[in-house]
């Protein structure tokens, strides 16, 4: 399967604001590109790039006063299969855990696993170890939050999503990786592209945000907010929370003046420009 994705996001500064953008698809899939994103700004702007502590490619620059337009466009190739379900794998008791994985068991901004320890063994405490208990959990976030647009609040921590119980995707990430981590199993916030492939098309085209977790001997997908196996994911940017993998960091103001996202598959098609 061939996937097209991008994105189209125009910022205005009033002055000339330096930033870091996390909206290039994850190293690991280089492999895997049939035609490598370029990013074109108008107006025109230099940019250079560098890899974060968690591997994720930042792409630094200076936006100038004014409007900033930025647009990508690339196209990748995956395998079309749905997110595997790997009913028996099993969590790894934390003297066994691989050193880089011990990072993702402790509370971080946005998950707090002191205010949610006590919760989380009172929910999840009796139930089947493994991946049976992460998807108790996932289970339970996407039944205890209410999606929506309007609900979104970019400083609403996991705590805070659990007794408002709204939120949007990022909010059902954030709780189901405290959560997780509270029961001593290493989870991860993923943002990325989630195309409608294979779903009936239900919510404007956005970046998506997602869990990853570790058990057995690797890194395992999970998606509390839409709670099933998809097809065709594409990660951006893998951190702690949302505050290590914003996709625009600006030092200084900026007003979001548009946005657009796509990824769908292209697959014996032609590749025309999204519209």
């Amino acid at each position: 399967m061939l996937i097209r994705y991008g994105y189209d996001i125009t910022v205005t500064c009033p002055q000339p604001t330096p930033m870091v953008n996390l909206l290039t698809a994850h190293r690991d899939r280089l492999a895997d590109i049939r035609r490598a994103e370029v990013l074109v700004t108008n107006p025109a702007v230099a940019s250079t790039t560098y890899i974060d502590l968690f591997g994720n490619i930042c792409r630094r620059f200076v936006a100038p006063a004014g409007d900033l337009a930025m647009w990508a466009d690339g196209t990748i190739e995956d395998s079309g299969l749905t997110d595997p379900v790997l009913a028996n794998a099993a969590e790894v008791p934390i003297a066994a855990l691989p050193d880089d994985c011990l990072l993702y068991l402790m509370g971080s901004r946005y998950c707090e696993t002191d205010k949610l320890s006590q919760i989380a063994w009172d929910l999840f405490g009796t139930t089947q170890p493994g991946w049976p208990r992460v998807q108790a959990i996932c289970d339970f976030v996407h039944g205890h939050i209410r999606f929506g647009y309007l609900d979104a609040r970019s400083t609403r921590t996991a705590a805070e999503a659990y007794e408002e119980r709204i939120g949007v995707c990022r909010d059902y990430a954030h709780l189901a990786t405290a959560f997780c981590r509270c029961m001593n199993i290493p989870a991860r916030y993923v943002n990325g592209y989630l195309g409608d492939i294979g779903v009936p098309i239900a919510d404007p085209m956005d970046f998506s945000a997602w869990i990853e977790v570790y058990l057995s001997d690797g890194w395992l997908t999970f998606d509390p907010r839409n709670n099933k196996p998809r097809i065709g994911r594409i990660v951006v940017a893998r951190g702690r929370d949302a505050a290590d993998v914003p996709l625009i960091n600006s030092f200084g103001p900026h007003v979001l003046k548009s946005f657009r996202v796509w990824a769908y598959d292209v697959t014996g098609m032609d590749d025309a420009t999204p519209s």
